[in-house]
């Protein structure tokens, strides 16, 4: 496919999101054509968007307008303008499923949020995603006016491209619409939280009853994966870990390149959180345990002996590089 694709270009700070980052990925593997990135931040990353894969650059210097999602939708609407685009790509979290749907509704286009997968068959663009609780897996076909596709976490793994463009940024105007401009952001509280974030995090570490609240085996081996830690409802009941980390039906969806769960039986309402990582490894005292099901290694045996084992291995195999 050689038609150029819009990949709207989130940072946090000075740097590209991790969904952001994943986006300009998988559009530089999706087109021979041109991945035009857009920034709306004061000062795009540049470097990273060029090692991407991004080939133009549109920059919309709203910089704190564009927290708003209704600001940043007219920045895209905007971008669209520019060229004929096959396909938008940004990121599947609340602001941009947000971004997605108002972007949709102005330019009548169709929209996928959550993919799990994107790629093209005969010029045709088919998204995967999984709907009704886990229970079915999905092929969506979009065709049409330009469509729009908010990607899951995980998607893809970063890959530099073998030779980066120089981007030079493509200065954009945006007419805000009544509705951008009636919006004020009057303040907001940074997230102090440490550690890998949960929804942006390749790797994840998950706790279970089988931990019996030893959360701290949970994050050592998080920690040292450079991954970040979630929970099943059981131990978020209990009081192991907070809500914010909870994975399943009642918590979050993601699709990381690999899922540790760590004395987790693997109940239907904690898998379909999980079940689209590309790599799932279970440890649990339990053979009969259904996380073994639709796990791709699975270690039946007490967790407390597994991990710190597992962590003697890391190390030793560090030492050595």
């Amino acid at each position: 496919m050689s038609s150029p694709i819009l990949v709207l270009a989130d940072q946090a700070g000075d740097h590209l999101t991790p969904l952001a980052r994943q986006a300009v990925t998988l559009a530089a593997s999706l087109t021979s054509g041109d991945v035009v990135a857009l920034s709306t931040a004061l000062t795009p990353d540049t470097d990273a968007l060029a090692h991407l894969g991004a080939t133009r650059l549109l920059h919309a210097p709203l910089a704190e307008l564009a927290r708003s999602s209704t600001v940043a939708s007219d920045a895209v609407v905007a971008a669209l303008q520019t060229d004929n685009f096959s396909l938008v790509l940004l990121g599947s979290d609340y602001r941009g499923r947000e971004i997605a749907g108002r972007v949709a509704a102005l330019t009548e286009a169709g929209v996928v949020s959550g993919a799990a997968s994107v790629s093209f068959d005969g010029g045709v663009l088919q998204i995967g995603k999984t709907a009704l609780g886990g229970s079915w897996s999905m092929r969506i076909v979009l065709e049409g006016q330009t469509p729009i596709v908010g990607i899951s976490s995980g998607i893809i793994d970063e890959a530099p491209v073998a030779s980066p463009a120089d981007l030079v940024a493509q200065e954009l105007a945006v007419a805000l619409s009544g509705e951008a401009s009636a919006i004020e952001v009057v303040s907001s509280v940074a997230d102090d939280s440490e550690g890998v974030s949960l929804q942006d995090a390749s790797t994840v570490v998950c706790g279970g009853r089988g931990v019996n609240g030893d959360f701290e085996l949970v994050r050592s081996l998080a920690d040292a994966l450079g991954g970040a830690v979630g929970a099943t409802r059981v131990a978020c009941d209990e009081g192991w870990a907070p809500r914010s980390e909870q994975i399943g039906q009642t918590g979050l969806t993601l699709t990381p390149n690999l899922y540790i769960g760590l004395g987790v039986s693997g109940a239907i309402h904690h898998t379909v959180g999980m079940q689209s990582a590309a790599h799932i490894v279970a440890v649990c005292d339990d053979p009969d345990a259904p996380i073994f099901e639709i796990a791709d290694f699975g270690v039946v045996g007490d967790v407390t002996e597994v991990v710190p084992a597992a962590l003697a291995a890391i190390e030793e195999a560090r030492a050595q590089e």
